[in-house]
This record gives structure tokens, sequence and C-alpha cells, in this order.
């Protein structure tokens, strides 16, 4: 990303943000465009995942908790 600041000895500012517009990387989707093709997602098999453990690593403290860490 590109940023500048230039300010002139008459005042003038002149602000510029932003990249450069890229033909290539803009995005063309149009309501024409055929659908993805999602083939390999229906046949996906879930079984094949591995199983994991989810644990809560960052916990809200309880409003008790909060009062208590108030009154001391």
């Amino acid at each position: 990303m590109k940023h500048s600041l230039n300010i002139h000895s008459n005042t003038s500012v002149d602000l510029h943000f932003g990249a450069e517009l890229n033909p290539a990387t803009l995005n063309t989707t149009t309501m024409s465009d055929p659908k993805p093709d999602i083939s390999e997602v229906t046949s996906f098999d879930k079984t094949k995942l591995k199983k994991t453990e989810t644990s809560e690593k960052n916990t809200l403290p309880t409003k008790e908790t909060i009062e208590q860490e108030k009154a001391s």
C-alpha cells in the first residue's frame, strides 16, 4: 500500500492513498459466469478428518470474579 503526503509552499496539499489499480487483479465476476465446480466438495469424506478436542483458552471472567477483583 502506498501512502504519501506532499505539502507545497503555496499551502496546497496532495494526498495519495492506496495502491494503483491493476486490471489483472480486479474481480470481473458477472451474473453470466458459470457456477463454480463443487464436485469435490460433495464427494468429501468427513470420516478421514482427524478428531480434535477443543478447549476455550481465553475465557471471560464471571460477574463474581470481577466483583472480587474490584473489592481487593
